[in-house]
């Protein structure tokens, strides 16, 4: 099963994401900053990260960035997980690559999996806030 990189500093809603995750079978690991975000991904090589753009340390968009630039990090998936609306997201992700946006209140703990299945799959939806299709 893949394994997966949670990039959260919400040490509670980290677990819960684990939780349902694993439960769907999936390795996860976490990094509640992004500077151990980054040297996480770098050193797991996931299929998908799960990124927070706000993050201690390093933002989330510093985070993709980094890794875009990387030869290590420059295909990974990535599923941005935040509370800021995509109109008020840094304008420096116009020029990156991720698979999906969630904000993070309009989605249920129970549509995670889901939405990491297809995104895993390559069924990429990168529409802004809700991830009801």
């Amino acid at each position: 099963m893949a394994n997966i990189v949670i990039a959260e500093d919400d040490q509670m809603l980290a677990e819960i994401y684990q939780t349902r995750l694993e439960l769907a079978g999936y390795t996860c690991e976490v990094a509640h900053d992004g500077l151990t975000a980054l040297n996480l991904i770098h050193t797991a090589m996931p299929d998908l990260v799960l990124l927070d753009l706000m993050m201690p340390q390093l933002s989330g968009d510093e985070v993709l960035a980094r890794m875009r630039v990387s030869d290590w990090g420059k295909d990974i998936k990535v599923i941005i997980l935040t509370n800021i609306s995509e109109s008020e997201a840094p304008l420096s992700l116009d020029d990156l690559k991720f698979e999906r946006y969630i904000v993070k209140v309009n989605l249920s703990h129970n549509q995670l999996a889901e939405i990491v299945g297809k995104t895993l799959a390559g069924n990429t939806d990168t529409s802004t806030g809700s991830p009801q299709e």
